[in-house]
């Protein structure tokens, strides 16, 4: 199965790269979604935070109001956190890529901002960067969440910054558009001629 891999920062346009894809038939993994989903439903990472953060369980669910306030501020508890959530996240992605290979999928795509820092990049035949104008990103960010402009501009700042992503993907794609349809447009044609050129054009 030939593999996407799909990075860049909050606001860029990933949302509609992965909608450019799912038209033309890949399968997509949001790794966002799936933590969230896995921080909800697995009980032996639950157990595996609770042991490692103190009061973060609570009522059989973890607050994650509570726990992001432990990390914030702590390189060290941040870095335990990622590693312990990317061991489960890593396990899921890697049986639902099973899973669809063995059911005949010969595209899939994973989402994640932190593809290239967690080794998610090593699973990907190539790697695609989506970046936008910071200004632009903290416009779509303040209408998507409905928060103020510095709370968007201090999520993009925790954040790598577009050069990073840059370089080390194997393509980019700047998302420096008018409307996400006309960007989910382009980056339809991008991948339609990437599938071409791997022999999957057809797909």
């Amino acid at each position: 199965m030939f593999i996407i891999g799909i990075t860049g920062g909050t606001g860029a346009g990933k949302t509609s790269a992965l909608k450019a894809l799912t038209a033309l038939g890949a399968k997509v993994i949001d790794c966002d979604e799936l933590y969230h989903r896995l921080i909800v439903h697995d009980n032996d990472l639950k157990s595996e935070l609770s042991a490692r953060f103190d009061k973060v369980l609570r009522d059989g669910a973890i607050d994650r109001k509570h726990l992001g306030k432990i990390v914030f501020n702590d390189p060290r508890a941040l870095e335990d956190l990622n590693a312990i959530t990317h061991k489960y996240v890593d396990a899921e992605i890697q049986r639902q890529l099973s899973d669809w290979a063995e059911q005949g999928e010969t595209v899939a795509a994973i989402d994640a901002i932190a593809l290239i820092e967690s080794g998610l990049s090593k699973k990907c035949d190539i790697t695609v960067a989506i970046f936008a104008p910071r200004e632009a990103r903290i416009v779509r960010i303040m209408i998507r969440d409905k928060i103020t402009h510095e709370q968007a501009y201090a999520r993009i700042s925790a954040q790598k910054n577009d050069d990073f992503y840059i370089e080390n993907s194997d393509y980019s794609l700047e998302g420096n558009y008018a409307t996400e349809k006309e960007f989910e447009e382009v980056c339809k044609s991008f991948f339609e001629q990437i599938l071409i050129n791997h022999n999957l054009g057809g797909h």
